[in-house]
């Protein structure tokens, strides 16, 4: 099943299984518009009609229509607004009040019943999945560099990180699952026998969700540290979350006393090739060999850490 078709039936599934072909929302003489139009206000308080029309993406028309018909049931009021005699000002009723717990009561219960038969694991998985889905399609929110934190690692972080390069690379490239194991056997080891004072690790995150990562080992010089796994959700790229990476990576090492600091790549990774050389890494070796199933160009680069 192609994408598109997987997203419109998972659509028919949703819409049908929460009822929004109905003709009301759940204990509501409210429709979906109608029902959004309630809500915001509820929530929200009073509000310029064309800023709340624009907030909710719909048609001005379709917006006014409903928005008429809530006024002519008495749930909505309408009054000019002062700063600006051309606006109007929406808000509830006292009914519009009352209509809107109805219907928020009745919701809630809606939901109750779907969770219901959900044990915990399920619903936590739910709400991931929600959460994802959600994350993932509010493009505006997810590109803004400035919404990026950085962290440490906590629990789950490196099954997440190595399921996640796995994916990325094969689907990008066509790497087998020597790569996978390649990178489960970098993170165990830097987990099994971490050394705070010559190790760290960072995790970036946009909006509660992982979004890149890398790692800061000890080679086996004592003066030499190795730059390991960077990586860079498809989504969030263009922010800036690479190079931020690579320099609190850098600047870490300087911190703890390499002398040098070096990395293992590939030249069909051009976009981290620039983040390194930008950073000031050098080539100094490459060879050509069979690696996770392709015929691939593998690259030590190095970076020098005056004191």
């Amino acid at each position: 099943m192609n994408e598109v078709a997987e997203i419109r039936e998972f659509n028919r599934f949703y819409t049908k299984r929460i009822g929004l072909l109905d003709a009301h929302l759940p204990t509501s003489t409210l429709t979906l518009a109608e029902g959004r139009i309630i809500w915001e206000l509820a929530t929200a308080g009073e509000q310029i009609a064309a800023q709340l029309c624009r907030r909710l993406a719909m048609d001005k028309a379709y917006f006014s229509r409903i928005a008429g018909g809530l006024r002519e049931r008495g749930l909505v009021a309408g009054r000019p607004n002062p700063a600006h005699r051309r606006q109007t000002l929406l808000s509830l009723t006292e009914d519009g009040r009352a209509a809107f717990a109805a219907e928020d009561q009745g919701t809630r219960a809606q939901m109750e019943e779907i969770l219901t038969p959900l044990d915990a694991a399920a619903r936590q998985r739910l709400m991931e999945a929600m959460k994802q889905i959600r994350r993932t399609l509010d493009r505006p929110a997810r590109r803004r560099a400035d919404a990026v934190i950085f962290r440490p690692l906590k629990p789950g972080d490196i099954g997440w990180v190595i399921h996640r390069q796995g994916v990325l690379y094969h689907r990008q490239f066509g790497w087998d699952l020597t790569f996978e194991a390649l990178v489960a056997e970098i993170l165990g080891g830097i987990v099994s026998n971490f050394d705070p004072a010559r190790e760290d690790a960072w995790i970036a995150e946009l909006n509660e969700s992982i979004v890149g990562s890398v790692f800061l080992s000890r080679g086996d010089d004592p003066g030499i540290g190795k730059l390991r796994l960077l990586y860079v959700e498809p989504e969030a790229r263009g922010l800036g979350i690479g190079a931020q990476l690579v320099s609190a990576c850098i600047e870490r090492a300087r911190q703890l006393g390499y002398r040098q600091l070096t990395l293992w790549t590939n030249d069909v990774l051009v976009s981290a090739r620039r983040i390194y050389q930008a950073a000031g890494f050098r080539l100094v070796a490459q060879e050509v060999r069979p690696l996770f199933g392709q015929t691939l160009v593998g690259q030590t680069w190095l970076l020098d850490l005056p004191a």
